[in-house]
């Protein structure tokens, strides 16, 4: 079970003024490219189960995730998560086309999975890709001993701005996190939905 704190940034003027303030504890910064599957009579969906292929860096890393059964009640997000790492010509291969994650299930334990549990063993062209979007996320270590994602992420309909925390006391990580939200005088509010729901409903929230 993968739970997160998620809190959503107004505009880009609030990213910035986040971004200066944790400037000293930043890390690295990914760009990441992420795309989604399904069946192709919605097998997944129709489960409420994700198919992600992510590249990170200009195809430096490709992650294939498996998530589940997700829900997000005041800014905290609980989701059942499965990733690996795949080599990326083989993303881009699914990519490309999407009936290729078939043949991936003989080097990936997760596109075996879905194959398996979602019924799409032995279907011809069984896949479709819903497309995507991308993701400029900076990540801090920060001095309350917490992981910090701050993400960018670019629909084609608009950009969000969002804070993300992944940990096991989400209570104690989201008062630390409005606390120095507040400090730094940053506006935020609870996000309402997840960067997947976002993009299936086509429109930013208002």
């Amino acid at each position: 079970m993968e739970i997160e704190v998620k809190l959503r940034l107004p505009d880009a003027a609030a990213h910035r003024r986040l971004s200066d303030a944790l400037a000293p504890h930043h890390l690295r910064t990914h760009l990441q490219e992420n795309l989604f599957f399904d069946g192709a009579a919605g097998e997944l969906s129709s489960r409420f189960a994700v198919l992600r292929i992510r590249f990170y860096d200009a195809d430096a890393r490709c992650v294939v995730s498996l998530k589940a059964k997700a829900r997000l009640v005041g800014g905290v997000s609980r989701v059942e998560e499965d990733e690996e790492d795949i080599d990326p010509s083989l993303g881009r291969a699914c990519a490309a086309e999407p009936w290729r994650i078939a043949d991936a299930a003989g080097s990936s334990r997760i596109m075996k999975r879905v194959l398996e549990e979602f019924g799409l063993d032995g279907k011809v062209a069984s896949f479709v890709c819903l497309g995507g979007f991308r993701n400029v996320r900076a990540v801090y270590g920060w001095n309350e001993g917490l992981t910090l994602e701050l993400d960018e992420t670019q629909y084609d309909f608009g950009t969000s701005f969002e804070l993300e925390c992944e940990t096991t006391d989400p209570e104690r990580a989201k008062e630390l996190l409005e606390r120095f939200l507040k400090e730094n005088g940053i506006p935020y509010s609870y996000s309402e939905a997840s960067k997947f729901a976002v993009f299936r409903a086509g429109k930013l929230l208002p």
